[in-house]
C-alpha cells in the first residue's frame, strides 16, 4: 500500500476517535458516565451543548470529505448525543443523598439473594 493510503487510513481512524472522544465527553456532561477526574456522574449541560454543536461544526465542514463510515458513524453519534441530550434536560434533577459508597461489608446477606437488582439508568 502507498504511503498515501496508510495516511488515509491513518486520518480516517484519527477522525473516528476524535469523534468518539467527544461523544465520550459529551456523555459525561450529560451525567450519563462517571467522571474519571471526580469520581461522580455531574452534569453539565451548557458544556454538553457547546460540544455537541461542536460536532455539528466538524460535520459541516468535513461534508464531501468523509467517506461512508465516517458519516455513519458521525450521524448516528449525533443522533445518539442529541436524545440524551434532550432526556438529560427533560428529567427531574437527581436527589442528593448522603449515601456513602459501598463496601465489601454491605454485601447483600443470604436474605437479600434472589432480590431483582434495579437499576436507575438505561442505555439503549
Amino acid at each position: 500500500m502507498s504511503d498515501t493510503g496508510n495516511s488515509a487510513e491513518a486520518h480516517k481512524a484519527m477522525f473516528l476517535d476524535f469523534v468518539a472522544l467527544l461523544s465520550a465527553t459529551t456523555m459525561q456532561q450529560l451525567g450519563k458516565i462517571i467522571s474519571p477526574v471526580t469520581g461522580k456522574t455531574e452534569v453539565n449541560l451548557e458544556a454538553a451543548q457547546a460540544t455537541i454543536d461542536m460536532l455539528e461544526m466538524i460535520e459541516v465542514k468535513t461534508r464531501g470529505n468523509r467517506d461512508r463510515d465516517e458519516d455513519r458513524f458521525l450521524a448516528n453519534t449525533l443522533t445518539t448525543l442529541r436524545m440524551n441530550f434532550v432526556e438529560t434536560r427533560n428529567s427531574p434533577p437527581p436527589q442528593a443523598s448522603d449515601a456513602k459508597p459501598a463496601s465489601p461489608s454491605d454485601a447483600p446477606d443470604s436474605q437479600d439473594r434472589g432480590k431483582e437488582t434495579r437499576f436507575h439508568k438505561s442505555y439503549g
